[in-house]
């Protein structure tokens, strides 16, 4: 049954900046920085700690949204953010954590027999178990599954650009900033031996998210979601409680702001990114996009006031995140380096051991193509020129910009980006690997 969240009738997603244009001529060219925010206001040290940087490494975001004077209250939501958690899914792992003799206790058998069937298959369902159940299912009334679904396929058109964009410009270019890294450092994931594995489960994951009907309550992305919006409520508790956390430093382990920022990684970020390597991406297909990850943000999770409908929106909050985040610390280029080493281990059908080192290189490239010379160094990346990306622009300039133009060019394009994402899945898992998706960090009972 579908429902209209009190927070879209309200304000959550009504553009920050007067949509009418007069601020980008009537204001200065150049951003102000961020004073003080008030004594009052306890967020963790981390929040607005390097601005100066932040505000550097921002600079082609706040141009595009001509954003002069940042959005004070938009700040303060998201130092407050940065102390909130997912409480639906904190509620069950409260459940899940009680003594194996307490009746209301939930097992993993019965979340994972519910995720898989529905909480009605659950034999003597627990009442926590139900009422996570009845949250995630209960599709908000904003939802278009065909506009999803038109979203998908266009993500599905990208083919390894995607890959491209959500592993440089995304994923390590996240390693920039302090807390979230940290964590992974904590919990081994993305760390060492592991690096190639972890991000195989995230393109699965993404993969799974983007098929047809794939965020349907019956699809497998649906499923993956809120598998994955479990693991890090457990996560999240683990690390609330094991005295391992610096609380007032970084905030919650998993929190509402880092949740929010990374959605945007996915969404605008990643449109953004692939305009940069030459791919049109039209308005419809934005839109549709955008739509997408915004419904999967909130199966995910993520508080409605960080959930936006359109780029230029998420592009405001998104800088805005940025502004906030902590510096850099040494968890960024041990995941970042983790992440390069992890390249070698790509399987490739031929020449599998020239082709994973050229991958490393390539990986290098785009890096330097995406995040600059500057970002290369604070990540201790060896300098290496960027002209990996060069022929990449070329071809999807041919493929997207001109081939795309007719009918028989836009199938082709579908059907080159459908049968090369299926590639890039396989090269993390090899031909014989089925591709999966961590298991939750509690045994099954």
């Amino acid at each position: 049954m579908a429902r209209r969240c009190c927070c879209v009738a309200r304000t959550a997603h009504r553009p920050i900046l007067d949509p009418s244009g007069w601020w980008r001529t009537n204001l200065p060219a150049v951003e102000q920085p961020v004073t003080s925010l008030p004594a009052d206001k306890r967020f963790p040290r981390r929040f607005m700690a390097d601005e100066a940087r932040n505000r550097r490494i921002g600079r082609p975001l706040q141009r595009s949204t001509g954003i002069t004077v940042p959005d004070r209250p938009l700040l303060d939501r998201i130092g407050r953010a940065l102390m909130e958690r997912d409480e639906p899914a904190a509620a069950l792992v409260a459940a899940i954590r009680r003594d194996s003799t307490d009746p209301t206790r939930v097992t993993m058998g019965q979340f994972n027999a519910a995720l898989a069937s529905g909480v009605d298959a659950v034999p003597d369902c627990p009442d926590a178990l139900r009422a996570f159940f009845d949250v995630v299912e209960d599709t908000p009334e904003w939802v278009d599954f065909d506009l999803i679904n038109a979203g998908a396929k266009a993500y599905r058109s990208y083919g390894p650009n995607v890959r491209d964009v959500m592993a440089d410009l995304s994923l390590i270019g996240g390693y920039r900033f302090g807390g979230p890294p940290d964590l992974l450092v904590k919990t081994g994931l993305f760390a060492g031996r592991g690096a190639l594995r972890r991000m195989g489960e995230t393109v699965h994951w993404s993969t799974a998210v983007t098929e047809n009907d794939g965020l349907r309550r019956t699809g497998e992305g649906f499923r993956l979601t809120v598998h994955v919006r479990m693991m890090h409520a457990l996560i999240n508790h683990q690390y609330e409680t094991n005295g391992k956390w610096d609380t007032e430093q970084w905030g919650l382990p998993i929190n509402q702001a880092d949740q929010g920022f990374t959605l945007g990684l996915f969404s605008s970020v990643l449109l953004r990114g692939l305009r940069r390597l030459g791919v049109r991406v039209t308005e419809a297909d934005s839109r549709a996009v955008m739509h997408l990850w915004k419904y999967v943000g909130w199966l995910m999770g993520v508080g409605d006031d960080f959930l936006r409908d359109n780029e230029s929106d998420q592009d405001v909050l998104q800088y805005h995140f940025l502004l906030t985040q902590g510096p850099l610390t040494p968890a960024g280029p041990q995941l970042a380096n983790a992440i390069i080493a992890a390249e070698r281990g790509l399987h490739f059908e031929n020449f599998s051991r020239p082709r994973s080192a050229y991958a490393r290189f390539r990986r290098l490239s785009m890096l330097r193509f995406f995040l600059g010379e500057q970002s290369m160094r604070e990540l201790e990346l060896p300098p290496t020129p960027a002209v990996a990306a060069m022929p990449v622009v070329a071809a999807n300039v041919l493929r997207y910009q001109i081939l795309t133009r007719t009918t028989l060019g836009r199938e082709w394009v579908q059907h080159w980006g459908e049968r090369r994402r299926s590639r890039v899945v396989q090269s993390h898992y090899g031909p014989a690997a089925a591709p999966t998706v961590a298991p939750l960090p509690i045994a099954a009972s």
